[in-house]
C-alpha cells in the first residue's frame, strides 16, 4: 500500500514520534508499504520556518536525500492537482492541507493525518 504523510505527521515522525497513533507507527515501520512525502511538506515547513512559527531548519537541510535514503518517495504536485486544490470547497482554510487532499485524491491513496476535517473531502484518512 502507498500512503501520503500530512505535514504534521511528518513533523511528529521526525521530532515527536510518541504523538503518532500506534496504527500510523506500525504502517510507517512496515517496509512493505510505500510512504510518500509531498513537495508541499518541505514548502510548508520552509514558509513556517521563515515566518518564525517553526524551527524547521534542521529538517530542511538535506531533506530530499535524507528522506529518500530511508525509503520515502517525494511526490511532486502536478498541474491538475494544483488546480483541484484551488477548487476544493473551503472545509479546510489551510491551502497546504487542501493541496495534500487534492494529491491524495488524485493518487487514490490514503493520507496519514489526525486532522478529521480531511474526512469532509472523501479522502481516506488513517490515524486511529
Amino acid at each position: 500500500m502507498r500512503y501520503l504523510l500530512d505535514t504534521h505527521t511528518y513533523l511528529w515522525l521526525r521530532d515527536s514520534p510518541q504523538k503518532l497513533s500506534p496504527s500510523v507507527l506500525k504502517l510507517i515501520s512496515d517496509s512493505s508499504h510505500q510512504g510518500l512525502i509531498s513537495l508541499v511538506t518541505p514548502c510548508e515547513i520552509a514558509i513556517k520556518t521563515g515566518a518564525g512559527k517553526l524551527n524547521g531548519t534542521g529538517l530542511l537541510t538535506d531533506f530530499e536525500r535524507r528522506e529518500t535514503s530511508v525509503g520515502f518517495l517525494i511526490a511532486a504536485i502536478t498541474v491538475p492537482q494544483a488546480i483541484a486544490s484551488g477548487l476544493l470547497f473551503r472545509h479546510h482554510r489551510d491551502p497546504f492541507d487542501r493541496m495534500l487532499v487534492a494529491q491524495a485524491l488524485d493518487l487514490n491513496i490514503p493520507i496519514l493525518s489526525n486532522d478529521r476535517v480531511f474526512d469532509l473531502y472523501g479522502v481516506q484518512r488513517i490515524w486511529d
